[in-house]
């Protein structure tokens, strides 16, 4: 199946391919060291994988949060080790690329070669610019260190290196990441993990270092990391330290001011928090997932923009992303990915350019309906794969001129058990009248002025839309639900 599990797992091809090592300069040491990869090609890594980034996040539409973004982490580079007098022209003369990403996960990672990318869910849960600010520094750090091609070098040919910071498995798909990434073992993750954490703890120090250069307060990147522990508890998914790839959350809680203090006591003054400027751009921005881009809807996903819809089987999981909406059921038994056709006019020519592949052995074709009214056509064949037989139903329905493909597929030999879910799904393809869900609006972070003293709980409605909890907006504000507010405080709340 790993033809077709290529986008969920964009990362992990480009770091299985190395088979020797070059020795260049880290930028942050200035010594001379082993990588798995030469900086020219750290830089092409970074640039053919952003895009794949950009189709399974989105881009957020706001052109003034990605200027705003850009001009900060600009403002970061120049007095990094990427930028400094006795950096080599290589580290120099490398452009960097800031992006706000389209997803309501809290996260920030790092491409090789100079590609940083934050959240709209990460910037949702900063308070002010100094915050971001760190952010952003331990993303650049990561570049400089290039402690993406240093963990290619620790890894053996068939194992895994993650870029960046732990971007796959829940974020891509909604599963453990052990599912996607068929990690050899336990014991080789912990044999490389503290390897991870070194990164991050020198990450997290350039961070610091980053923003303090620049006047930022930068111990306020430790309440990014409160609010992580917070998000972690409420879910009931912290895991012990020792099994974590990342520092624990508590511990950089209390190294970042301590290493903030140190670069204070150097006499960098850090005065800067930029809290009025960030709240003014993060007022409006969205929160949490977007229903204008499809959701899950009593056994459906519904679509508004597009103003489709299909039933979801039971059992199966609803993975919705930018450039595809995916099924998947159980561990990965069997998978429905559903993609928009933009190079065919015509449900047979998609059809057909899928199986006249090489490799795709065409049992059966022919035209059909979906919901009986939407012109479709089909097919059913098998793939061969290195080690097992894919059975693969592909499916092309036309829908106010666009072209929208399945392409359905598990073990051959279980194919017979899921045939009946790929039809039943691809052949009730239909419009969406419903005009309570065709005229949905995503929830909207509006910021507030604080107009008197009184406790956090206090300035939400008892109801908050999309059934967000109360306990989320105090994390997203951090504070708790019974912190005393004072007048005058930005705060942000949902509203829709």
């Amino acid at each position: 199946m790993k033809r077709f599990y290529t986008s969920f797992i964009l990362f992990l091809t480009v770091f299985v391919f190395a088979s020797s090592c070059v020795v260049q300069q880290n930028p942050v040491s200035g010594n001379k060291r082993a990588y798995a990869y030469s900086w020219e090609q750290e830089v092409q890594i970074g640039q053919d994988v952003d895009q794949e980034i950009i189709s399974q996040y989105g881009l957020y539409d706001s052109d003034e949060l990605s200027t705003y973004v850009t001009d900060l982490g600009g403002e970061l580079l120049e007095v990094s080790h990427m930028r400094r007098e006795d950096a080599a022209d290589m580290f120099k003369n490398t452009e960097f690329t800031f992006r706000v990403l389209d997803s309501p996960v809290v996260n920030a990672f790092a491409l090789p070669g100079g590609y940083i990318y934050v959240t709209r869910g990460l910037m949702a849960h900063l308070n002010n610019e100094a915050q971001l600010a760190v952010v952003v520094g331990h993303e650049i750090g990561h570049v400089a260190g290039r402690h993406a091609s240093q963990r290619a070098l620790s890894q053996t040919i068939g194992q895994v290196a993650v870029i960046g910071g732990s971007i796959l498995g829940q974020e891509l798909l909604g599963l453990p990441a052990q599912s996607l990434m068929n990690l050899s073992g336990q014991a080789a993750q912990l044999l490389f993990m503290s390897y991870s954490r070194d990164h991050e703890r020198e990450s997290d120090r350039l961070g610091v270092e980053y923003s303090a250069m620049k006047q930022y307060v930068a111990a306020e990147g430790s309440e990014f990391f409160t609010s992580l522990r917070r998000i972690s508890e409420k879910s009931g998914q912290s895991i012990p330290n020792m099994l974590s790839t990342h520092p624990n959350p508590g511990e950089r809680e209390q190294t970042i001011p301590r290493l903030a203090n140190e670069w204070k006591e150097q006499g960098y003054e850090q005065t800067e928090y930029g809290t009025e400027r960030y709240m003014e751009l993060l007022d409006g921005i969205v929160f949490g997932d977007n229903p204008r881009q499809g959701y899950e809807d009593d056994g459906r996903f519904v679509h508004p923009e597009l103003e489709f819809y299909y039933p979801i089987p039971q059992q199966w999981q609803l993975v919705n992303q930018p450039s595809q909406v995916v099924l998947v059921k159980g561990e990965g038994e069997a998978v429905m990915i559903m993609r928009i056709d933009s190079e065919n006019s015509s449900a047979r020519e998609s059809v057909n350019q899928f199986t006249n592949q090489e490799g795709f052995t065409l049992q059966e074709s022919g035209e059909t309906q979906s919901a009986g009214t939407w012109r479709a056509y089909q097919a059913e064949g098998t793939i061969d794969q290195e080690e097992n037989r894919l059975g693969v139903h592909v499916y092309a329905v036309e829908f106010q001129d666009r072209v929208y493909r399945f392409i359905n597929y598990s073990l051959e030999s279980d194919f017979p058990t899921h045939i009946e879910d790929f039809q039943y799904v691809t052949s009730r393809f239909d419009r969406l009248t419903d005009e309570r869900i065709l005229n949905i609006q995503p929830v909207r972070l509006q910021v507030v002025q604080a107009d008197q003293r009184k406790t956090f709980r206090q300035y939400l409605p008892d109801q908050l839309p999309m059934d967000i909890e109360h306990e989320d907006i105090a994390i997203i504000n951090q504070v708790e639900l019974d912190t005393m507010i004072e007048p005058g405080t930005l705060l942000k709340i949902p509203v829709q």
